[in-house]
Formats: structure tokens, C-alpha cells, sequence
């Protein structure tokens, strides 16, 4: 069997820090990467036999790519803190490294958990990311939101499901969309026009139709509904960080 090195990116996790580490407890290596916490999240990191590295945060890619080759063992396996594998995963996982697969990396979907219920609908249902790969074949591409994997080989799919619980709180919700927003205005500069109308009203108004109509939002009932809100509300606040970069310059 191939061995695996698992990387746990932090920041003030001590909520979610030990069910992570817990989940992947199969790995033969576990790289916690920390952004100087200053709650417990290290001091519950350190009860298990995992390695802490750190460094100041800059985007979740450049973090990933900065600790991916620290890692002793070919095949990675990145894991938010607010995520968990159970055991269906692991198995099939464990199955991937025993058979030595040829591919490079593989997808795998998320069971994504909001305001205390799973997500079926909403644009959730799809939602997946590359996340078990080989160490010298893969990084991310450098975007500070959403960068996916880049690789010259062929990806592959997993059946089973990473559980995501990205609900801590509504405030906490917020929070974490405006500074994504804030991020992909960066991103955004180098392909976007002159902020309008358009930017501002019609791509949100978009967006929550798409999400609500389209994929279904309205069946996850009042989380599905303030799913939707959010995903505009975050459209706003991209256009807008924009507009202040740009002013700014």
C-alpha cells in the first residue's frame, strides 16, 4: 500500500480541529498547517501524533502549495478543518492507495451541512473538489478563491463523501463570505469591465434565481432560502470590493 500524508490548513479551529484530525487518523503522516492560532487549536492538535507547521496566511492556494511539499509521502489528502471523512471514504481511499492507481488525483463530492440540516438542493448538490492526489503531480492553481487543482494527468471520481459542516453561525457565515469576497475582487480586476448596474443588480438577482429556482433551493426550505440570499448578497459584495480596490489605485 502507497502512503498518505494528510494536511489540515487552521486558523482559531478548536470547535472542528479534533474531529478533522480524528477522521484521518488512518494517514500515515498528518500535517497540520497553521496560521499562528492564538486559541487551542494547536495544544488539541498536539494530543495526537501529527507534525505543525506554520506559516502567515496569504489565500487558501498559496497555503496548500506552500505545504504540499513538505509532505513525506506521495499521495496527499487536504482537509478543512470543518470537514471529516467517515468511514465509507476511507475505505475507499485505503483501496486507492493499496491498488496503486494510475491517476493523478480524483474529485470527490461533498455532503454539505447548514443552520443544522444537509443540503440536497440550492447548487449544493454538485459540489465537489479534488482533494486526494499525488504530491509531485498536482497543485493549485493561483487564485485566492475557489483555485482547483491543476495536473497534466487524468482525474479521476470517488463515489463516497467528504461531510462538510460549514455552519458554525450566521455572523460566522458572513464573515467568511465577505473576506472570500474581498479576495476575488483581486482575482476579479483583471476580468471584469467598469463596475455598473448590471454587476451590482442583475448578476445578484441571477444568481438567487439560479440557485432558488433553477437548482432548487426552495426544497431545503428556510436554509435552502437563506442559502440563496447569501450566494447574491456575496455576488454584491465581490462588484463592490471592486469598486474600492479600485479606487483605492
Amino acid at each position: 500500500m502507497e502512503k498518505l500524508t494528510a494536511i489540515i490548513p487552521v486558523f482559531n479551529e478548536q470547535d472542528t480541529i479534533e474531529r478533522a484530525i480524528v477522521s484521518v487518523l488512518f494517514a500515515d503522516e498528518i500535517l497540520i498547517v497553521d496560521s499562528f492560532s492564538t486559541d487551542r487549536t494547536l495544544s488539541i492538535a498536539e494530543r495526537y501524533d501529527v507534525k505543525i507547521i506554520q506559516r502567515n496566511y496569504e489565500y487558501s492556494a498559496s497555503q496548500k502549495n506552500w505545504a504540499i511539499p513538505q509532505a513525506s509521502n506521495n499521495w496527499i489528502l487536504i482537509l478543512d478543518a470543518d470537514e471529516v471523512i467517515g468511514s465509507s471514504l476511507r475505505e475507499e481511499i485505503q483501496s486507492i492507495l493499496y491498488n496503486k492507481s494510475s491517476k493523478t488525483g480524483y474529485w470527490i463530492y461533498r455532503n454539505n451541512h447548514f443552520m443544522n440540516q444537509t443540503i440536497k438542493y440550492s447548487g449544493w448538490q454538485n459540489d465537489k473538489v479534488v482533494r486526494l492526489f499525488q504530491r509531485d503531480l498536482c497543485r493549485y492553481e493561483d487564485k485566492r478563491v475557489h483555485a482547483e487543482i491543476i495536473t497534466s494527468g487524468e482525474l479521476g471520481f470517488l463515489n463516497s463523501r467528504i461531510d462538510h459542516f460549514t455552519y458554525k453561525s450566521l455572523n460566522h457565515y458572513v464573515e467568511k463570505l465577505n473576506r472570500y469576497a474581498a479576495l476575488q475582487a483581486i482575482d476579479y480586476d483583471k476580468i471584469t469591465g467598469k463596475i455598473t448596474a448590471y454587476h451590482l443588480l442583475l448578476k445578484p438577482l441571477w444568481r438567487f434565481l439560479k440557485h432558488f429556482i433553477i437548482q432548487k433551493g426552495y426544497r431545503d426550505g428556510v436554509a435552502g432560502t437563506v442559502i440563496c440570499f447569501l450566494q447574491a448578497y456575496a455576488v454584491v459584495m465581490r462588484y463592490a470590493n471592486l469598486y474600492l480596490l479600485r479606487k483605492k489605485n
